[in-house]
């Protein structure tokens, strides 16, 4: 996968892109990350990169021309087609696990990082997609994409090493993820569950989907609504229902 960041500031991808399982990507050949600084297309001596909205308003605007110029930068670098290419917006689509599947997938991710007010209009059409990290706000679009792009590239294969791990992720099979617990068994009196040290690995499953199940269920009862449950499920919230 490449992927390129259009951005202000290029020096804050320095020390995510160095550890843990991004730079394992990289240093794998799984994975490519160019940085775009948009400042170098500002106009005038201090190559300014945003200016007055029209109409007045308070804040600055994000000028068209240093985001078209580093698009076509990017463009004329790796000419791909396909791209996917991210605006950085408070009112874009909400993020979640399922287009962090999604952008894993892509062959080549191009994420627009925004500062001050806002965007000019025009910059909108330049994208595939506008995405939101939250209901709330940020400084820039730099620390959003960056959750973004560990969120996808960690489900591309071979980066984990164990695939199964991203499988049984909070998330992706539409559940939150069980408890775990490894030694001691014993600890301040808080014990490990007898069925996860007892070898049976159909109970131990069982015990693990039906605690998955309850942590959703104590916790984000709104996952469950897009969820079809089985009779064995159903037949558990059940049982806590009637506990409350």
């Amino acid at each position: 996968m490449k992927i390129d960041i259009v951005t202000l500031f290029p020096e804050m991808f320095d020390s995510p892109l160095s550890h843990s399982i991004m730079k394992r990507a990289i240093e794998n050949d799984l994975l490519e990350v160019n940085t775009v600084n948009f400042r170098r297309f500002g106009s005038g001596k201090h190559q300014h990169v945003d200016d007055t909205p029209y109409g007045g308003g308070a804040g600055m605007l994000l000028k068209p021309e240093p985001i078209f110029q580093s698009i076509e930068e990017i463009q004329q670098r790796s000419p791909i087609t396909n791209k996917r290419i991210i605006l950085m917006d408070p009112a874009g689509k909400p993020f979640d696990q399922s287009m962090a599947e999604e952008f894993s997938k892509e062959e080549h991710l191009v994420f627009i990082c925004g500062h001050y007010e806002g965007y000019d209009e025009r910059i909108r059409s330049l994208v595939t997609d506008e995405v939101s990290l939250g209901d709330y706000v940020l400084t820039g679009g730099e620390l959003a994409s960056m959750v973004m792009m560990d969120a996808a590239v960690r489900l591309i294969p071979g980066v984990l090493g164990n695939e199964e791990s991203a499988e049984t992720d909070s998330h992706s099979s539409g559940l939150l993820e069980h408890p775990h617990y490894t030694r001691p068994a014993e600890y301040k009196g808080m014990t490990v569950p007898e069925v996860l040290m007892n070898g049976n690995h159909k109970l131990i499953e069982e015990w693990r989907h039906m605690e998955s199940l309850k942590r959703t269920f104590e916790r984000r009862p709104d996952m469950l609504e897009k969820r079809e449950l089985t009779d064995q499920e159903k037949a558990w919230i059940k049982q806590w229902q009637k506990k409350d």
